[in-house]
């Protein structure tokens, strides 16, 4: 039986990992290279690193910072932000990246998805989707770190990017994002019951039955969190223990 996993994020602005609610209030949350080594040493199955302001900065992610991350761990490594052609992807291969994350560029340039996972394999390519809930009760696809809304559900565009060669979805919700209320349990379930890849929740979580509930009743394949973990709420080891207690299978 695949063991579902436990991923920390870091978000990275200006060379600090860095945590907000709802995508918005952000505030320091400590050094990433400490961080990604603590998590490393917990447990953690894989670790993402986002450099949020990458797009918007217009500007690549912060090679070598990764390179410094990628020394100090040993778990498979996905990097995010500013990534827009194969050219990007090759760099961050080679200063110890293991896998990539795209989302505004994938978005507006569907044919990268399908030129990254040509290049480097699906296994590779992981797509990010920002999503929120609208007043319809449909979830909807957000660009620019959750400032641009796009007309496109969440479901079609997901589909659309499997079908081009993303071998994971990340799911952030940013109406759960910081609250740490739970993660975005219906669409969360949507993706994972329909795609035939592996879904990563993210956004929400606040207690250790929070993971258990997303792998349990929305059928994740895996589960990012970042505030809880940076803060010291709940420590990775401690979470592994629960979850095997609660008869989901994790790597302990």
């Amino acid at each position: 039986m695949l063991t579902k996993r436990i991923i920390p994020c870091l978000d990275i602005k200006d060379g600090r990992t860095v945590k907000g609610i709802n995508f918005e209030s952000i505030r320091d949350a400590g050094d990433p290279v400490e961080l990604a080594k603590l998590y490393s040493e917990q447990g953690a199955d894989e670790l993402v690193f986002l450099d949020i302001t990458a797009t918007i900065e217009k500007r690549k992610a912060l090679v070598e910072l990764v390179k410094r991350i990628a020394s100090d761990i040993n778990i498979p490594f996905t990097v995010g932000g500013g990534i827009s052609t194969v050219e990007d992807v090759a760099l961050l291969l080679q200063n110890g990246a293991d896998k990539v994350s795209v989302n505004t560029a994938a978005y507006k340039n569907p044919q990268l998805i399908k030129d990254l996972s040509d290049a480097f394999g699906s296994q590779c390519v992981v797509l990010a989707i920002d999503t929120k809930k609208e007043a319809d009760g449909q979830w909807y696809v957000y660009l620019d770190g959750g400032r641009t809304k796009t007309g496109t559900l969440t479901t079609g565009w997901a589909a659309k990017a499997v079908e081009l060669g993303a071998g994971e979805i990340l799911l952030t919700s940013m109406n759960n994002d910081g609250t740490r209320n739970g993660f975005a349990m219906d669409i969360t379930a949507q993706l994972s019951n329909t795609l035939p890849v592996p879904v990563i929740a993210s956004g929400g979580a606040g207690t250790m039955m929070h993971f258990k509930e997303v792998f349990q009743y929305a059928n994740a394949d895996a589960a990012l969190a970042a505030s809880i973990f940076h803060y010291k709420d709940i420590e990775i080891g401690s979470l592994k223990k629960y979850l095997a207690q609660q008869h989901i299978p994790v790597r302990l």
